[in-house]
């Protein structure tokens, strides 16, 4: 291999394999989001307590009222999502030097997979709703901190290559909320047993998170990417071990340990990369903020049209958002405009903020304050397509545009950073969408 000509990627094989390990990144979380009415299902009370809890509430609705796990399961679960996501996204920022990439990424997949088949196992076995309801958090907790540990071991992997190699782990992002979309409207229309349908989900879960790990394998093979890995460890000594480790080479390379500490260097990073760090963390604070705390409490006004109130949530909240957040984010490959140093891009990202309003005021119920203006569901629609593709498209160049800022041998750190700042976010906005929702 000669450094004057950069390999060919053949038949654009590093780039399939980045999109499919973006893929494995977020199908996990997105199919126990999916499976929600799986996991509540599992949580009411036997028939017999059933009965005694509404004689003694006095209640006449069939059994229908839920329990205290029922209605906590959303809260909790998105508590034990977004903390661990945030703190083991920010642990990689700073120990990802430490630990070999190999370990991290192939060993952050292993232990997705091992859960996964613990929870289509699950899925066949009689648990109590309590010990299932802490069994299924704890679930989630191991999911969302591995994740943390694999997304950003990603994104620091792809700032090695060109930018554009960003762009197949956002686009494989958003084809697994797409998926797991388009799986829960199947088997609304399919009428299948809920557990039937939530075994299917989650070995095909396992399925795709074992190609992603065999993929992964394979990806030290391709020269191409030996190529670009061999480049970054040239100019830094303290990412050789990382880089030779990936590429399985058996010795260590020489003891040239003089190296800045992790944080010390994503300080010294932070001048470069601080516009594009805040406007991917603004970009997820407004879009989790809204999606789908405020959306999905829309209610269509065609409601009397056959089956469409069933489906108006999963096809015009859940599949339309998944399926234009993922044309935004494969749009990078083609066109990346504005361009990295561009003031339009933080004006693009703030200009987001409309959205909040805008969703208010469509029709969600329950209100109790303000008024009802978007009440017809083409309103809804439109804003959700300008809403989700501008979400894809922008968050998409924050992520390629962060690494691209600083040197070579800087991509790495810069690309956790960018990672822990999505995350950071998603957790701003998880939080916020209380706020949101109380003010309608």
């Amino acid at each position: 291999m000669t450094a004057v000509n950069s390999p060919r990627d053949k038949y654009n094989a590093v780039w399939l394999i980045f999109f499919i390990l973006g893929l494995g990144t977020l199908l996990p979380w997105n199919f126990f989001m999916t499976a929600t009415m799986y996991f509540t299902s599992r949580l009411k009370d036997p028939p017999s307590e059933r009965s005694v809890n509404r004689t003694a509430n006095g209640t006449l609705d069939g059994g229908d009222a839920r329990n205290v796990l029922e209605s906590k399961f959303n809260n909790v679960m998105t508590l034990c999502a977004m903390v661990p996501l945030l703190v083991f996204t920010c642990l990689n920022s700073f120990i990802h030097q430490r630990i070999p990439q190999k370990l991290r990424i192939s060993g952050s997949l292993a232990v997705i997979l091992v859960v996964f088949l613990l929870t289509a196992l699950l899925v066949k076995v009689e648990v109590a709703p309590l010990p299932f309801f802490a069994l299924t958090m704890i679930k989630i907790i191991f999911i969302n901190s591995f994740g943390a540990v694999l997304q950003g071991s990603l994104f620091g992997l792809a700032g090695i290559l060109p930018a554009s190699y960003t762009t197949p782990i956002m686009s494989g992002q958003g084809l697994a909320g797409t998926f797991a979309a388009f799986s829960m409207i199947c088997a609304l229309a399919s009428g299948s047993a809920l557990r039937d349908s939530a075994f299917g989900y989650f070995i095909t879960a396992c399925f795709v998170i074992l190609v992603a790990i065999i993929s992964y394998l394979v990806l030290p093979r391709m020269e191409f990417f030996r190529h670009y890995v061999e480049s970054g460890a040239s100019g830094s000594a303290g990412d050789d071990e990382n880089r030779m480790d990936l590429l399985k080479q058996g010795t260590r390379p020489p003891a040239r340990r003089e190296r800045e500490p992790s944080i010390a260097k994503s300080l010294l990073l932070w001048p470069k990369i601080r516009v594009t760090a805040l406007s991917v963390c603004f970009i997820f604070t407004v879009t989790i903020g809204t999606f789908p705390a405020v959306t999905v409490e829309v209610k269509s006004t065609l409601a009397d049209e056959g089956d469409w109130d069933t489906y108006f949530i999963p096809v015009s909240c859940f599949l339309l958002f998944n399926v234009m957040d993922w044309a935004g984010r494969s749009l990078t490959a083609v066109c990346m405009w504005p361009g990295k140093d561009s003031r339009w891009l933080p004006a693009l990202v703030a200009a987001r903020l409309v959205f909040v309003p805008l969703f208010m005021l469509c029709n969600v119920q329950p209100r109790h304050y303000l008024p009802v203006l978007f009440s017809h569901d083409a309103w809804y629609v439109v804003f959700m397509i300008v809403f989700a593709f501008s979400n894809g498209y922008l968050a998409s160049l924050c992520m390629c545009f962060g690494p691209k800022k600083v040197s070579q041998h800087e991509a790495e750190t810069a690309g956790a950073v960018m990672a822990f700042f999505l995350s950071l976010g998603l957790a701003l906005g998880a939080a916020i969408s209380f706020a949101f929702r109380a003010i309608i």
